[in-house]
């Protein structure tokens, strides 16, 4: 087939004027950067030129590759596709945006520096934020509540879904200067499938693809989005919606810990409030044995009497009539079962991520500090940090340089409002699932702010690591840019944010879990509790009764991983290679 033939097949919804501004990636870039330097196109789009930020980075990774190809005596190609050239990339983001990443010019030339400074092969890493499917649950949901989520992580190849960011309607920039980047470069060129988010793949991406050590496999309770669910007067009506009922995720539990031979899931149960949601809440104490609970403030999930014909309706953490009965009866099980169950008193909750009025049904975390008062016997675990954009965080990174400030640091609504709020209370914890993963890539700065204020406020035994995977693919990427990640000195010297160590940053990855949920870490193998490999042959070991309970159809997800084996057996270097279309014009 001819090039202008081929053009004409594949640049999409591109007219002829737009592809005369556009030139195809793989052509004028055979070669691309470990860390994508410009927008790409798959042609359903038109790209935005290269910024200025974006032609810095790009130049500087130039400049590095070909100094130290030359002082390697490689080629420039061969640098790029190593250790080096990340390092080149991860130190030309330093120099645009601070010192963001751990690294060191030496990680050029030694790749045993390089590995020196990754992510220790030890690191107990607790992943207190994960999801999976049920297999049944409705495509078209699929598409408008979690299609979106992996596509923002995804970048512009999500498409025939997506023409745009789902999670950015306004197409404002980020700080890069792009609407829509990728977050995780292992899901670039992949298509968005149910199976993607399921329970064979979701055992891939954590126990298989990532550090994980142990993990807590989380829920939802039915109603989450405003007119999802409308007249669910108890949680069989609510239950169509949920992503995984409380069984399922015991189920699932228990099935990967069997096949393990020791503790490497535990599961939470549905937080269903209020009198008329008290039986059900016991019920799963009963059958289940959840190690902890999960609600959502957003949920249409509080039964507040026991009228069969009543509706569920939103709540909020203080109170007294609806969320306390629920408290009480969760904190009476926990000092029956603290010997077995040591995590039942942690209250897991979604807050944020949800645009809207500082309202704490929507999430504001202004129910909080009389909640963590009343109850000095529960843990009270924030999910997402109150991070309040849903996904893309423009917005946050306007209240950074609007000067606009709340207690001495840069307000961005409504985390800064979350840690200051609840710094005085110990039994007060942050979970850092997509704010991480969403500002780190994108924002790196807002990121910086993030974890540094709750650092400030809250400190490091009281920030928990959640990736809340597999929306984003493997949890791998988001632990290693935070294993890399360095507080900027100025931000330090300006704001007050404390210095993050290495020590605190084991705590964040997995030890201030391991303490909230009775765990004994594994590091360098000296601890007398072992962690036992999740087998590679997962898959075959699922029987028909546990695919039946997770209603999932049954796939071969070994075989991508088997052919990834083999590949790397023939030594092939990676290349980066891109496809699609950037601007090359004005």
């Amino acid at each position: 087939m001819s090039k202008d033939k081929r053009d004409a097949d594949d640049h999409g919804l591109l007219d002829e004027q737009q592809i005369a501004q556009c030139a195809r990636v793989d052509e004028v870039m055979p070669f691309g950067y470990p860390i994508p330097t410009r927008m790409i196109s798959n042609g359903e789009y038109m790209p935005l030129a290269q910024t200025e930020r974006q032609k810095y980075v790009e130049a500087r990774v130039d400049e590095l590759a070909e100094s130290a190809s030359k002082r390697l005596g490689i080629s420039r190609r061969a640098f790029l596709a190593g250790s080096g050239g990340m390092a080149a990339s991860l130190l030309a983001l330093n120099e645009v945006f601070g010192r963001i990443f751990d690294v060191d010019p030496i990680e050029m030339f030694e790749p045993a520096a390089f590995a020196q400074s990754a992510v220790p092969r030890d690191l107990f890493v607790f992943d207190g934020h994960l999801h999976c499917v049920r297999g049944n649950f409705p495509k078209q949901r699929f598409t408008e509540m979690l299609a979106p989520l992996r596509a923002a992580a995804q970048g512009p190849t999500s498409a025939p879904l997506f023409q745009s960011n789902p999670l950015n309607p306004t197409n404002a920039p980020d700080e890069h200067g792009a609407v829509w980047a990728v977050w995780n470069p292992a899901l670039v060129g992949l298509p968005i499938k149910e199976e993607d988010v399921q329970v064979g793949q979701f055992i891939k991406d954590v126990f298989l693809e990532s550090q994980v050590t142990v993990g807590l496999l989380s829920n939802i309770t039915g109603g989450v989005l405003d007119g999802v669910s409308p007249g669910a007067r108890n949680v069989v009506e609510a239950r169509p919606e949920e992503f995984l009922t409380a069984a399922q995720t015991a189920a699932a539990r228990d099935f990967v810990n069997k096949i393990a031979g020791s503790t490497r899931l535990l599961a939470h149960g549905l937080l269903y409030v209020g009198k008329g949601n008290l039986g059900y809440l016991q019920e799963q104490i009963d059958r289940n044995q959840p190690d902890s609970f999960k609600g959502y403030n957003i949920s249409s999930a509080a039964k507040i009497d026991n009228d069969p014909n009543s509706l569920m309706r939103q709540w909020r953490h203080d109170d007294e009539n609806v969320a306390y009965p629920s408290f009480e009866l969760i904190e009476k099980n926990y000092q029956k079962l603290k010997d077995k169950k040591p995590g039942l008193k942690n209250i897991c909750v979604h807050k944020g991520l949800a645009p809207g009025p500082s309202d704490p049904l929507r999430g504001h975390p202004g129910d909080l500090p009389k909640a963590a008062r009343d109850w000095p016997g529960l843990n009270f675990i924030t999910y997402h940090a109150c991070i309040q954009p849903l996904g893309f965080l423009g917005e946050s990174l306007q209240g950074v340089k609007s000067g606009r400030m709340r207690g001495g640091v840069p307000d961005i609504a409504w985390t800064t409002e979350y840690a200051q709020l609840v710094g005085p209370f110990r039994n007060c914890y942050a979970d850092i699932g997509t704010m991480w993963a969403s500002s780190i890539v994108t924002f790196p700065t807002v990121a910086a702010h993030l974890m540094g204020q709750l650092m400030k406020y809250m400190g490091e035994d009281r920030i928990l690591f959640g990736s809340d995977a597999v929306w984003y693919g493997s949890p791998q990427w988001q632990i290693e840019a935070l294993w890399r990640f360095q507080m900027p000195e100025d931000l330090r010297r300006r704001y007050g944010y404390p210095e993050l160590t290495p020590t605190a940053k084991r705590k964040i990855l997995g030890l201030n879990s391991a303490r909230l949920y009775g765990l004994m870490a594994a590091e360098g193998g000296s601890k007398n509790r072992v962690y036992r490999p999740v087998p590679k042959d997962y898959e075959r070991r699922m029987t028909r009764e546990f695919k039946t309970v997770m209603e999932f159809p049954g796939y071969a997800a070994d075989a991508f991983a088997k052919a990834k084996e083999q590949y790397a057996t023939l030594g092939v270097e990676p290349t980066h290679t891109r496809y699609g279309w950037i601007r090359v014009k004005s």
